[in-house]
Parts: C-alpha cells; sequence; structure tokens
C-alpha cells in the first residue's frame, strides 16, 4: 500500500469487495510494461493446444481471464506448465484433447467461450461451457450460428443462447460467412474451427478486425490465405495439421490506453509504454488521439506474429479537441471507455458513433460509461447507439460502482487520478474485477510516481 490516502471517503465498498482508494491532481512519469495482450494470449494458448508437440509461450496475460482459458485446457486433457519465470509451455496435439468430466468454467472470459466453442466443435468434442454470473448474460448466438452452419450442434438457453452451452461431437464442413457485425472472435471461432472442418471455411469482414488468430495460424503452418476482395477483407483455411513452436505475446494495447489518456490528462506527466502490440486493427485508438490533438510518438519492432512497439506520451500544455469517432475505427470498442474520459474535458464535444455493442460486453458498458462521466461531472448521454460526450469537464473526485466491468473500474481510476486534486478523493469499489485482465495495475501507477491504496 502507498501512503498519502485518505481513505476515510464516502461510499465504502462492501465487505464482499475491494476498493480503490486514489487522490486527484497526480501527474506520471517514467516508462511500464502493460502485461501480455489478453486477445493475443488466449488465442496463443489454443492454437498451442492444436499444434502437434510442445509450444513455449512468452509474455502470456496474468489476468484471471486467460488464466481459465489454460484452466479450460488442463480439463480437456491439455497440459499446460507455468515456469516461475512466468514463460508457459503447452504439450499439444489434436488427439491430446477429450471430454471433460466437469463444466468448463471461463469465469469473466467472453473471448475465451467464444474462441473454445470453435476449438471444441471443430474437434467433434462435447462439453458444456459455462462462467460467472455477468458471463451467463453474454450472448452465444453470434458464434453458434455460423458453427451451426458448420454442422455443429450447439445448445444455450433462450433465443441468445446463452450460457452454460453445451457442445456436442459433430463432424464439420466449412462455409462461406460473413458476420453480421464487426466481431474479431466471431471470425476466430469460424477460423479455429474451420482448421480442424472438410473443405475450405471462408470469413469475409466488411470492417476488418484485430488479426491475431489469422497471424498465429500463419505463423504455426496452417493452410491460410488473406486478401482483399470488393472492399472486404476475406480470409480462407483448409484443415491443417499446426506446428509447435515458439510464441511471444505482446503488451496489451487497449491496457496501455489507459497510461496514454492519464499521462494526456495529467498535466507535466511523460509516460513512455513499452513492448505493446501496434498491428493491424488494434491502433485505432491513436488515430482518435492525434485527431484530438494528442502527440503520441510510436517507435515499432517487427516480431513474427506480431508488431510491437512503445508508445511516448507527454501532456500536451492544453486541451484535448472533441471529435467524431466511428465504430469501424475501434472495432472491438475496448477503448471506448478511456477515449470517452479524454472526450469529456476536451474543448467541444464528442460523438462515438455505431458503438451499441457495447450493450453486451462484460456490463452494460455503454449505460456504464455515461454513467462513469457523470458521476464525475462530465454532461453525456445515449443517442440510439451513439455516445455523446459533451466535453468542457472539469472532472471532479467520485465513488463510482463500475458494475463488475473492468474497463470501467481502470478508466474510473484514471478518472480519479486526474480529479481537481481539491475535489477530494476518488473511490472505485468492486476493484477485483480489474484482475480479470490487469492485476498489476495499481503496481504499475506507483511504478510511473501514483499514488493510490486497495482496501478490504
Amino acid at each position: 500500500m502507498s501512503a498519502g490516502i485518505d481513505t476515510d471517503h464516502p461510499g465504502p465498498a462492501t465487505a464482499a469487495t475491494k476498493r480503490l482508494v486514489i487522490r486527484g491532481g497526480q501527474r506520471l512519469s517514467g516508462t511500464v510494461v502493460v502485461p501480455g495482450d489478453k486477445s493475443i494470449s488466449h488465442r496463443a494458448l489454443l492454437v498451442a493446444a492444436l499444434a502437434e508437440g510442445t509450444s513455449t509461450i512468452t509474455g502470456l496475460s496474468d489476468g484471471d481471464d486467460v488464466a481459465r482459458t489454460a484452466g479450460v485446457l488442463r480439463l480437456l486433457g491439455v497440459p499446460v506448465v507455468a515456469s516461475p519465470d512466468g514463460d508457459v509451455t503447452v504439450d499439444g496435439g489434436r488427439d491430446r484433447v477429450r471430454p471433460p468430466q466437469d463444466v468448463l468454467d471461463f469465469g469473466n472470459s467472453g473471448t475465451g467461450i467464444r474462441l473454445t466453442l470453435g476449438v471444441l466443435a471443430g474437434l467433434g468434442v462435447t462439453a458444456v461451457l459455462s462462467g460467472d454470473e455477468s458471463l451467463r448474460r453474454r450472448p452465444m448466438d453470434r458464434v453458434a450460428e455460423p458453427l451451426t452452419a458448420m454442422g455443429a450442434r450447439i445448445g444455450g438457453t433462450g433465443s441468445r443462447c446463452l450460457p452454460p452451452v453445451q457442445v456436442a461431437a459433430a463432424g464439420l464442413t466449412g462455409i462461406d460467412y460473413r458476420p453480421p457485425m464487426a466481431s474479431a472472435q466471431v471470425k476466430s471461432a469460424v477460423l479455429l474451427a474451420g482448421i480442424s472442418a472438410a473443405g475450405e471455411t471462408v470469413v469475409r469482414e466488411p470492417v476488418p478486425t484485430r488479426a491475431h488468430t489469422e497471424e498465429l495460424l500463419a505463423a504455426t503452418g496452417a493452410a491460410i490465405d488473406v486478401s482483399e476482395e470488393h472492399g472486404e477483407r476475406v480470409v480462407r483455411v483448409r484443415r491443417s495439421d499446426l506446428a509447435p513452436g515458439a510464441i511471444h505475446v505482446p503488451g496489451d494495447p487497449s491496457q496501455a490506453a489507459f497510461w496514454v489518456v492519464a499521462a494526456l490528462l495529467a498535466p507535466g506527466s511523460s509516460v513512455v509504454v513499452d513492448g505493446v502490440y501496434l498491428g493491424t486493427a488494434r491502433a485505432g485508438f491513436l488515430d482518435v488521439l492525434a485527431r484530438m490533438g494528442a502527440s503520441v510518438t510510436t517507435a515499432t519492432s517487427g516480431g513474427a506474429a506480431a508488431s510491437a512497439g512503445s508508445l511516448s506520451v507527454h501532456h500536451p500544455g492544453g486541451l484535448l479537441r472533441g471529435t467524431v469517432v466511428e465504430a469501424a475505427e475501434i472495432p472491438s470498442l475496448d477503448e471506448v471507455p478511456i477515449l470517452a474520459l479524454a472526450a469529456a474535458t476536451a474543448r467541444g464535444p464528442s460523438r462515438f458513433r455505431d458503438v451499441g455493442e457495447l450493450r453486451v460486453k462484460e456490463s452494460d458498458r455503454l449505460e456504464g460509461v455515461v454513467a462513469l462521466l457523470r458521476a464525475f461531472g462530465c454532461r453525456a448521454d445515449v443517442d440510439g447507439d451513439d455516445l455523446v460526450v459533451a466535453g468542457g469537464s472539469v472532472l471532479r473526485a467520485a465513488t463510482f460502482d463500475p458494475r463488475g466491468d473492468h474497463r470501467l473500474a481502470m478508466t474510473a481510476a484514471v478518472a480519479g487520478l486526474t480529479a481537481d486534486r481539491a475535489s477530494g478523493v476518488t473511490s472505485v469499489t468492486s476493484w477485483e474485477m480489474v484482475d480479470t485482465s490487469y492485476p498489476g495495475f495499481v503496481a504499475d501507477l506507483e511504478r510511473l510516481g501514483g499514488c493510490a491504496e486497495v482496501t478490504g
């Protein structure tokens, strides 16, 4: 714990939860390395499980979401072993994967459950997949529909196929599929099923999404082809035996975004985030910030399956500018909460268009962002599927419940860090949810010179 924080603040967390207590008016300085990219980590584990032999993964995310995927693989008969230095070995192979003796529990991980559905459907393994209360409210129909079209038998609760979800053994045949929404999870589930299906599997994307699955499959020798056709990104894959090898997971850009925005909002701040993935469809938030007047310098270095580099950001010395953000700029929408916080203090209004998909994240993240901004003294509203942020606000300390959503919790932490110091102390309840993706958030905050305390 850090000294200097007054914890006597209204709205304490319940005994069952932790809370983060943080005072505003702080500045950040230094270099930080964020956790391994969560999206790549899930895919690295699943691809290594399918590869015929032993793979070594370095830089794997230490969040609970990824730990759940590793635990699920063990229940499926795939040895996953972590060494003291953090490297992970996976002894993979299709023949190793067998029906589990118990329900596969993914905790809060929507990525883990959806991608594993694709893997198990392709292998013809019967299993029941579930998770925590939040995950059991998240629809799986968007994955179940194409997998069913390939020949899988998948059943969940209600018309949206809510977990628990059962996948039953069945032989699959490739399909030609155009997802109705931009979704890397849907694309990845179909591709991971497709490498075990008969014939060719094709996924057509009018809006390109993160390409981690394609990159990892190509790096492990899959019969995969990526092209541009009639303005769409088209991925083709055929049944393939994957080769084991070494996989490095670079830092998570959606986690880096918290430090980038914190530095932009806290006067006097200067931050470097090192080792961040900066590849296809993941750097859109940087383009948005540049349009708002931020200066973020990138230095990239290539890799076998990803492009990584560093982000250097300094406080601009004035206000950012409001802007219009199209959903296609940030296909996953992961950075919308922290970008909305930047927009709240900017000069002029901002509009985030077509972000209705936020309603089916870990929480109703669209309403959650509005609640967060209002709690900190900002003006924001939902207009259909758009998020509208008025801009021109001065952040004021608040007590905020992130509704079990790790991204809202970390956004609230940045808001508290950069709030007017005279307004008091911010308290973020249910802080334990941050362990799903960034358990070292407070340690990194302190590494950059910030001061916070976790209680409970």
